[in-house]
């Protein structure tokens, strides 16, 4: 928390604007809106309800196909299915870990020779780096098909410097507990279709007709942000900037203490890209490394260290088992050796230089133990 979080709730509380409108709602909106350079924006419950909005708005349904990252959290897919649709997952590139504009372009030439092209391309920007947007916009362009940018991991990072989020048709972020900024629960919609925000402001609110009555000519949603809540976003976005700050400190400490370590690789940033290092990532290749990526997080496990591997790409999900996906190349699916060998380390924005030093320690240890010595002296300097 920020601290400052306190206020904003008191005051809704003391004029009673407890209920999913009021002014911490519409100021929220106003200033996500100007911090990012959009047009508007819509407070929702959740980015995956940001997510469906977009897909509702577009005119997605049943029998629609549209196509998504596959390196990325289920709740960037699930709202497909909630419209009937059907997803069709996208590899990653290796140099950004987000979608191949390689895969997408086939993708989009053999749907186009079936007649079969996607009502929308979803795409992730994972982990706090954008996608490569210029080359996969062009192809969004060339098929005529609209982009949604799922820019819940990106907050605050930039692309050629443009906001994450604002690249697409729409844009959405999320403010879920562990987000750069959070609401506890919480998400936003973002677009420069002032137009199809106003229709979405309407669903996310039961699409309650204009009347005296409760009339309701189509189904809506019951999606918007309360009033307490987007208080504690506004003060949140205060503080944003200084938590990209924070964000970057860790990974380059990370980069710094790990990167001479065999077989680690950190998740690069793209030139002309301004992550917001939301998660600090790396690989393993175990035949250089002498330990597996497994290994190293069942050791930090054992340490009390929380630890995870990278997301577990879509298409190996049982829930996406007969769905449809393009690897990046022949015989390559950059997704699966990113789940194989990817690691996300403790990154909080509040992690105390004792802390990091603790993890920074425990894996050099576990990596000397593998390879079978000992730098005394580096390890001596993350002493806890």
């Amino acid at each position: 928390m920020s601290g400052k979080e306190i206020n904003y709730i008191q005051r809704a509380l003391e004029t009673n604007w407890v209920a999913p409108i009021g002014p911490n709602v519409d100021g929220f909106e106003r200033e996500i809106a100007a911090k990012v350079g959009a047009k508007g924006a819509i407070a929702v419950s959740s980015g995956t309800a940001a997510i469906h909005l977009s897909l509702a708005l577009l005119g997605v349904s049943k029998g629609d196909l549209v196509f998504c990252s596959t390196l990325t959290f289920v709740a960037s897919a699930n709202p497909i299915l909630y419209q009937g649709a059907t997803p069709v997952f996208i590899d990653s590139e290796p140099s950004s870990w987000n979608m191949s504009p390689q895969a997408l372009a086939r993708a989009l030439r053999i749907a186009a020779l079936q007649g079969k092209l996607p009502k929308a391309v979803i795409v992730v920007n994972l982990y706090g780096q954008s996608a490569n947007m210029n080359e996969i916009l062009r192809l969004c362009n060339e098929y005529d098909i609209p982009m949604i940018e799922d820019a819940a991991e990106s907050l605050g990072s930039l692309y050629q410097g443009k906001a994450s989020g604002t690249f697409g048709e729409f844009g959405i972020y999320s403010f879920n507990g562990n987000k750069i900024i959070t609401t506890s629960g919480g998400g936003m919609l973002v677009s420069n279709n002032t137009k199809a925000l106003e229709k979405a402001r309407y669903l996310a609110s039961q699409a309650k007709d204009t009347a005296v009555h409760y009339q309701h000519s189509v189904m809506g949603f019951n999606y918007r942000m309360s009033n307490l809540l987007a208080g504690v976003g506004r003060s949140q976005l205060q503080v944003l900037d200084e938590r990209v700050r924070l964000k970057r400190k860790v990974f380059a400490t990370y980069v710094h203490a790990l990167s001479d370590l065999p077989g680690v690789t950190f998740m690069e940033e793209m030139e002309d890209t301004h992550s917001n290092r939301w998660l600090t990532t790396l690989t393993i290749d175990a035949s250089k490394a002498g330990v597996t990526a497994t290994q190293i997080l069942a050791s930090l496990h054992e340490e009390n260290i929380e630890a995870r591997p990278v997301w577990k790409p879509l298409h190996l999900q049982p829930l996406f088992q007969t769905t449809r996906y393009y690897a990046h190349g022949m015989g390559l699916s950059v997704s699966d050796q990113l789940f194989e060998t990817g690691i996300c380390l403790p990154s909080g924005s509040n992690l105390t230089e004792v802390e990091q030093h603790r993890v920074i320690r425990s894996v050099r240890s576990h990596f000397d133990s593998a390879i079978g010595t000992r730098d005394e002296m580096k390890l001596q300097e993350y002493e806890v």
